[in-house]
């Protein structure tokens, strides 16, 4: 299972220590691979230079000095949060050319888009019993890092390996009725996603969040959870389908 993990779900480190143990936990049922962001951190780095973040169609406008910001702060954590969930090695997409891309567009600056995932090294990875911990930073044809969308890059690799992936994010999962809490959907379709962003119940921050899902229904993943990371012990319910809104072809 592909767990993407980052943004708000990582801003207190007592939670994001109780997250990796569920990580560590549901390893003993199955192979994970784990693809986080960083948000928060990148932010409090760039203000840490004075260097102002301007956002694009949700994503960071990214100049090459703000790259190297972005790279630095995200192996930091990388490190970190593979030392967190234990038996686990923290990767960048410049390590045996894990994570390939392209540029998005000259409008992004460095921002990218994953166009091939090394799954050779995963699997070696995995069959050593170790887990996989992917920061979303891919290598462009120039040699140079990219700096591409958790969200996307998650759904990459789980369409790469053809597995089920579990967006953790700050949000129960998608409702027919927000707030309201028993609206939410155990399960949607493709077709029910675009019907709920037409009719509006889908709207706002989680339309991203749905069409990333999509994203990795398209490259290959068999089924998307959206679920939150803000609560300990969602993540064995998320895998197992009792939890968040799970999202089929």
């Amino acid at each position: 299972m592909i767990v993407k993990y980052g943004g708000n779900a990582m801003k207190s480190l007592e939670l994001r220590r109780a997250v990796a143990g569920e990580i560590a936990a549901l390893r003993q049922q199955q192979a994970v691979v784990v693809v986080h962001g960083g948000g928060p951190v990148i932010e409090r780095e760039l203000q840490r230079r004075s260097l102002e973040s301007t956002f694009l169609e949700g994503l960071r406008v990214t100049s090459p000095d703000a790259m190297d910001v972005i790279e630095m702060a995200l192996c930091k954590l990388n490190k970190e949060l593979s030392q967190d969930v234990g038996q686990a090695v923290g990767l960048m997409g410049r390590d045996s050319q894990l994570l390939l891309g392209e540029l998005l567009g000259d409008a992004w600056g460095r921002v990218g888009q994953v166009t091939r995932v090394n799954t050779a090294l995963l699997h070696s990875l995995l069959a050593a019993g170790l887990t996989p911990v992917v920061g979303c930073v891919a290598v462009a044809p120039d040699g140079e890092a990219l700096n591409v969308n958790a969200d996307m890059a998650a759904g990459a690799v789980a369409g790469a390996l053809q597995q089920d992936i579990v967006f953790l994010t700050d949000v129960d999962g998608v409702y027919r009725a927000y707030p309201d809490p028993d609206s939410r959907a155990a399960q949607l379709s493709r077709s029910e996603v675009e019907q709920g962003i037409a009719q509006g119940w889908i709207a706002g921050g989680m339309i991203p969040k749905v069409r990333s899902a999509l994203y990795a229904l398209d490259a290959g993943a068999p089924s998307a959870v959206i679920a939150s990371g803000m609560t300990a012990g969602t993540l064995a319910l998320a895998a197992a389908g009792e939890a968040g809104t799970r999202l089929v072809p």
